[in-house]
């Protein structure tokens, strides 16, 4: 029978409460309007699992938490001693240069728990946050200081960088960017900055020329990128003009290949976690309180080999440098062939935290659905919260009722739900 059960917690809410379903159609409209762009239909045509049917919710003082992570982390990364470990890895000056920026939609995503929120990893080029935007308007929801955050975060990048002319021009770039899933995303991005009064253009890299004066994409002189490519040290040749432009402070790109080194590359998590190397750098008291909230994490070295294949169901592992979930694995699944894959170096193992689950309607079923929540970030300041729907070993975009939903933040459950008792 029906009972209405009372959730004690935002997490028994997301479990339980078929509520906040979100209207795909009202979406489109809305990322239609504001992109200025019908042609946008075919490509949202083609990503049928990019918004999830739900919103999730999530407590202010799971916020509040997240908040605190991410301010200890900043805090650490200014460190010098922090900076020597991350820089020592590899000389290449790229990861050193205009290091007063400070790195454009960083993401910090985490998994919710019974005990408060746990940091899974860090992303130094964040996309979705602008179809995330898209979605809170046509629910009713207010971004507009949203975007000004994003307009002022490109401003500061320039001004950081040592810039005192006005910025005028913004290049997205990415490897085949109408071939990227984000896509979309980025068309939204370019649009709303073009309401805040600057020139962009989408591009790929090969599309980009260089100058006497600097980079050119046709007959527009660029004057910072916002960099979607996932080459972190712009080592490919096809980026070698972008790179070459940087190094010769031609062009402020954000995210930099430093900010990937100090914040993105798996191993840092390894130092986050370790208590005493926090402690030998002075880091304060409360500040390590707030880390030790990070799971555990270690390199996976032929030291650890034994030890880690014994204990693997409790670690999930993941490439140094990964991305968007790939070449990752939980250890409970892990075969010999994958093991030995992961025993050639460039690995870190993470204790396994289970993810929340969100109750969603799908083909006129629920079905119980994981997410993760994603703060997108600048400075350590938050510019937008959202979940990632899916189901399946890691995030993904191929879910049926997944993808990405919008974040509602409250101070505790405010009604009942109608569950099966």
């Amino acid at each position: 029978m029906n009972a209405i059960v009372p959730p004690t917690h935002l997490l028994d809410l997301n479990q339980t409460c078929n509520c906040m379903p979100i209207d795909r159609a009202q979406i489109e409209r809305k990322i239609l309007e504001l992109s200025g762009s019908e042609k946008l239909t075919a490509e949202l045509a083609k990503r049928e699992n990019y918004f999830a049917a739900t919103a999730v919710f999530v407590s202010r003082d799971d916020v509040s938490s997240m908040m605190a992570q991410i301010a200890a982390i900043e805090k650490v990364a200014s460190l010098p001693a922090f900076q020597q470990a991350v820089f020592s890895r590899n000389p290449d000056p790229v990861y050193t240069h205009q290091p007063q920026t400070r790195g454009a939609f960083m993401g910090y995503d985490f998994h919710i728990t019974a005990t408060g929120p746990r940091l899974i990893e860090v992303n130094s080029n964040a996309g979705g946050s602008a179809i995330v935007s898209s979605i809170e308007q046509a629910i009713g929801r207010d971004v507009q200081g949203s975007e000004n955050l994003i307009r002022h975060m490109f401003e500061r990048e320039w001004v950081l960088a040592g810039l005192t002319a006005a910025l005028k021009t913004i290049a997205i770039i990415d490897a085949d960017p109408k071939q990227q899933f984000h896509y979309p995303d980025m068309r939204l991005t370019a649009a709303a900055l073009q309401r805040k009064g600057f020139k962009v253009v989408i591009a790929d890299p090969g599309e980009v020329r260089r100058d006497k004066d600097g980079l050119y994409i046709g007959d527009t002189r660029i004057d910072l990128i916002y960099n979607r490519l996932t080459d972190f040290a712009l080592d490919d040749p096809k980026n070698r003009i972008i790179r070459d432009a940087f190094m010769d402070d031609k062009i402020v790109l954000t995210p930099s290949p430093r900010h990937h080194a100090l914040y993105a590359d798996k191993r840092n998590l390894v130092l986050w976690s370790d208590q005493k190397r926090l402690e030998s750098w002075d880091v304060s008291a409360a500040d390590r309180a707030v880390l030790a909230q990070i799971p555990t994490t270690v390199e996976v070295t032929p030291e650890y080999a034994d030890w880690l294949w014994a204990q693997r169901r409790q670690y999930f592992f993941k490439p140094n440098a990964g991305f968007g979930s790939r070449a990752t694995y939980r250890g409970s699944k892990l075969t010999r062939k994958v093991w030995a894959h992961i025993l050639q170096g460039g690995y870190v193992a993470q204790k396994f935290i289970s993810p929340p689950l969100r109750l969603v309607e799908r083909d006129a079923e629920t079905v119980s659905l994981k997410y993760d929540v994603r703060v997108y970030t600048y400075e350590g300041r938050a510019l937008l919260l959202a979940a990632r729907v899916y189901q399946g070993q890691t995030t993904n975009m191929r879910t049926a009722g997944g993808g990405l939903a919008p974040v509602i933040v409250m101070d505790a459950p405010d009604r009942a739900c109608a569950v099966e008792a």
